[in-house]
C-alpha cells in the first residue's frame, strides 16, 4: 500500500472542494491511508502582505486542525492523518517551530517555494526566470532544500526537485546537487516525498526525478507518497506511476506516520 500524505484544502486559497469529498475520492481509489497537509499560514510576512491565495489566515488554522481530527474520528474504513506543509524561510525557524509545536501533528512536511522572496513555482512570476541563470536558480534551490532538511523541523521533504516545475532545466549534470540533497536528508532522518503533481505541470514527470530518487535510496532515505491534491479528483492521481518509480529506484517500502513516528510498510 502507499498513502496519499499530501492533500490540500480550500482554506489555502488555491484549492477547491470540501474535505469530505477528498476522503470520498480516496475511498473510490482504494486508498487505505491519507493525510491532509495544507499550507501553514505565511508566518514570515506581516499580515497586510500575506496573499490569501497562497495560504490560510492564522485564524483559520485551528478550524483546519479540528476538521481533520473530526474526519479522523468519523472515518472507520480509511485512516486520516493530520499533517501540515510548512515553508522553509531562512531566519524564521523559531517561529515555524512554535507553530508546529502548538498542535499534535502526525507528520510535518517541509518545502521550499521561495528563493529570496521569489515564488519560483508561481505561474504569475515566470518572468523572473528570464532574469536569472537557470544554473544559479537550481543551486540556490538545492542549498535551501538542504538547509531546510537540516533544521530538524520536518519529517518529510516535499516535491524535492520542484524547481523543474515549469520545464526550465540546466544543461549541467544534476547528480551533484541530487547527492548533496540526499545526504542532507539522510543526516536529518527525513523522508523524501514522491509527489505526482509534477505530471500536471510542464515538468511532465513526478518529483523527484528517477536519478534523484535512486540516490536517495542508496543513501537510505525513506520514501513517502503524495498527490499534492488541490481538488478531490487529484487524490491518489497517478499512484500506479509513483509505485513504478519507487520500484525502479529500488524501494520496496514506504513510510507511514502517526504522532510523528514512522513505520515502514511494503509497497
Amino acid at each position: 500500500m502507499i498513502p496519499d500524505y499530501h492533500i490540500h484544502t480550500c482554506r489555502c486559497g488555491h484549492a477547491r472542494g470540501e474535505m469530505r469529498h477528498y476522503v470520498e475520492e480516496a475511498r473510490k481509489r482504494g486508498l487505505r491511508e491519507i493525510g491532509f497537509a495544507d499550507h501553514v499560514p505565511m508566518y514570515w510576512l506581516p499580515g497586510e502582505r500575506r496573499d490569501p491565495g497562497l495560504a490560510m489566515h492564522e485564524g483559520e488554522f485551528p478550524d483546519y486542525v479540528a476538521e481533520v481530527l473530526s474526519l479522523t474520528e468519523a472515518c472507520q474504513d480509511i485512516a486520516v492523518r493530520l499533517g501540515v506543509e510548512v515553508d522553509y524561510v531562512p531566519g524564521h525557524e523559531e517561529t515555524a517551530a512554535g507553530i508546529i509545536a502548538g498542535y499534535s501533528f502526525d507528520y510535518v512536511i517541509g518545502s521550499v517555494h521561495f528563493i529570496d522572496g521569489w515564488a519560483f513555482d508561481s505561474p504569475h512570476q515566470l518572468e523572473e526566470y528570464g532574469r536569472r541563470a537557470i544554473e544559479d536558480v537550481y543551486r540556490d534551490y538545492f542549498q535551501l532544500l538542504c538547509r531546510a532538511a537540516g533544521t530538524g523541523l520536518f519529517d518529510i521533504m516535499a516535491h524535492p526537485d520542484l524547481v523543474k516545475k515549469f520545464g526550465y532545466r540546466p544543461k549541467a549534470d544534476l547528480a551533484g546537487l541530487y547527492r548533496q540533497a540526499a545526504e542532507a536528508f539522510a543526516r536529518a532522518g527525513v523522508c523524501v516525498e514522491v509527489n505526482t503533481a509534477g505530471l500536471r505541470w510542464p515538468a511532465g514527470e513526478i518529483y523527484p526525478a528517477l536519478e534523484f530518487l535512486k540516490i536517495c535510496r542508496m543513501e537510505g532515505v525513506p520514501a513517502v507518497t503524495g498527490s499534492d491534491a488541490h481538488a478531490p479528483d487529484q487524490v491518489g492521481l497517478a499512484f500506479a506511476q509513483a509505485r513504478e518509480l519507487l520500484l525502479a529506484a529500488g524501494y520496496t517500502e514506504v513510510a507511514l506516520f502517526r504522532g510523528r513516528k514512522k513505520r515502514m510498510v511494503k509497497i
